[in-house]
């Protein structure tokens, strides 16, 4: 039984071939995001009695900030699989009666900003797919580099498609590796032709899986509750099912969660020199109360605004955060400031408007320059006569921080100091964030004084890389930091690497032996 999806999408009739789904018209073309937007969050579960369906809803919950253009659930009872996809927020997508037909003690979950694919429901997750060896749900976190190698193989072989997007290519091929090889195996097959950033869920009938790309770019963790256990993209969603946080899944392993809640088993398929963690989900994407790769999100951030001061703190009257972004970068700084001597005043200087999201339409140019307004406004008793350094987690055009700056000049601030709790963003990212074009990118041909000058403050500092690998207590050869270095940890065409990486080669398949 399914539910709450376009028929077409479905597609229970298969391909005589290759048992694939049957095609549906691609959607529209996603739209120019205005800033840096998280792929996706994924989850899943598998209980000793109770229904998946409300856990994984409340999962989706604590996850919503890493996607919200659409939200799903995919279950199954042991005899068939049941889903719900919808576009929209968690809360909108699901009705009382949408949770309780998702039966089945055992699922996935997905929410999801694109950056990948149309921006459409052809393109929402869990992705699923019935075949020869059964029911196949896949939720993905992360961006493919080679999808189009492996899509042009996999269509040449009979298999339709039925969007744009590269979490279908991955399913069809685990679909095909799935009628050769036991589940391991055929994972295993899969990991060795997809190149790129991926965090899975996983669902082969009621076996729900985790898989981490080698390099570990996007994060994934297991959880245990009190009847099973849990896998999800931020410790924050295990908390919220008052669960405790077992570890991260490793680079490049594949963990199996057993039927009825039982446990979980772990595979180590592939082992690299070095990881590539995404920093930025340290710096901006992740919620602060979640621990990724061993680190409390909060607790890095505050110790990133500590080396901000460290590297290039002024002694102003007030530090005041970009809410909410910059708080605990702020937080850090303020303290850093006061243990060295400096008079400075940590403040809640610039109140943030809760009710003005992504989907706020800008027509005009004078409309655009009040959105600032609208979104934040300063408390002026703060401002007023007083040196003001306000702190972001990042600068990616430079749009906003410009009337950050004009703002609190109208406000009364006689200087106006901007310090950024990351390095300068030189380069797009490939690995599942969007994060605009080189030419969008202020820093991409702009020196710091540069920028300093264009948002027109009286001083401009970033965070160095090497600060950033400080407070994570890393190399930074175990970081993704291609978007301020230009680098990157993937064979990307047209794209300079850190590592040596090469692609795999599509063409050859693995071995069902492997």
């Amino acid at each position: 039984m399914q539910n709450g999806r376009d028929a077409a999408r479905n597609a229970s009739t298969e391909n005589a071939q290759t048992g694939e789904p049957a095609p549906s018209e691609a959607g529209a073309s996603r739209p120019d995001l205005s800033g840096p937007t998280e792929k996706c969050g994924v989850v899943g579960v598998s209980l000793a009695e109770r229904d998946a369906a409300r856990p994984l809803y409340y999962s989706l919950y604590a996850l919503q900030h890493r996607g919200q253009e659409s939200a799903g659930i995919v279950t199954h009872d042991g005899f068939q699989q049941h889903d719900h996809v919808e576009m929209g927020l968690v809360g909108d997508a699901f009705e009382q009666e949408d949770i309780e037909a998702l039966r089945g003690s055992a699922g996935i979950g997905h929410v999801r900003y694109p950056t990948a694919g149309s921006v459409d429901k052809s393109c929402a997750q869990p992705f699923t797919v019935s075949f020869r060896s059964g029911a196949l749900g896949l939720s993905h976190n992360g961006n493919l580099v080679n999808a189009e190698e492996v899509r042009d193989e996999l269509a040449a072989e009979g298999h339709a498609f039925t969007s744009d997007g590269d979490t279908e290519v991955i399913a069809h091929d685990l679909a095909r590796n799935l009628l050769e090889a036991d589940l391991v195996r055929a994972v295993k097959r899969t990991m060795g032709r997809i190149h790129g950033s991926y965090s899975l869920t996983i669902m082969h009938d009621d076996t729900v899986l985790g898989v981490r790309d080698p390099e570990g770019n996007r994060p994934l963790c297991i959880g245990e509750l009190d009847d099973g256990y849990v896998l999800a993209s931020e410790s924050a969603a295990i908390d919220t099912l008052d669960g405790e946080l077992v570890r991260d899944v490793r680079p490049g392993e594949l963990v199996v969660l057993r039927p009825n809640g039982e446990g979980f088993d772990s595979y180590q398929l592939f082992e690299r020199e070095n990881t590539a963690h995404c920093f930025f989900e340290h710096v901006y994407f992740a919620r602060p109360d979640s621990v990724i790769d061993d680190h409390l999100v909060y607790e890095v951030r505050r110790e990133l605004g500590r080396k901000l001061w460290e590297e290039s703190g002024i002694d102003s009257d007030v530090v005041m955060p970009v809410p909410d972004s910059g708080r605990a970068f702020a937080g850090g700084y303020a303290e850093a400031a006061q243990e060295d001597g400096a008079n400075v005043e940590f403040a809640e200087g610039l109140m943030k408007n809760r009710y003005v999201g992504r989907t706020f339409i800008m027509p005009t140019q004078d409309e655009r320059e009040r959105a600032v307004r609208l979104k934040l406004n300063p408390i002026k008793s703060t401002v007023e006569g007083k040196t003001v350094t306000i702190i972001d987690d990042s600068i990616v055009r430079g749009t906003t921080s410009t009337q950050l700056v004009a703002l609190l000049r109208d406000c009364g601030a006689e200087e106006v100091h901007m310090r950024v709790g990351a390095p300068p963003i030189v380069a797009p990212c490939y690995m599942g964030i969007d994060m605009a074009t080189r030419e969008e990118l202020i820093a991409a041909d702009k020196s710091v004084e540069e920028i300093r000058e264009e948002i027109e403050a009286d001083s401009l500092a970033y965070l160095s890389n090497e600060a950033v690998a400080d407070a994570l207590d890393t190399s930074k050869a175990d970081l993704c930091m291609g978007c301020v270095t230009g680098e990157y940890p993937y064979d990307i065409d047209g794209e300079a690497t850190d590592r040596d990486v090469t692609r795999p080669d599509v063409g050859t398949p693995a071995s069902a032996d492997d």
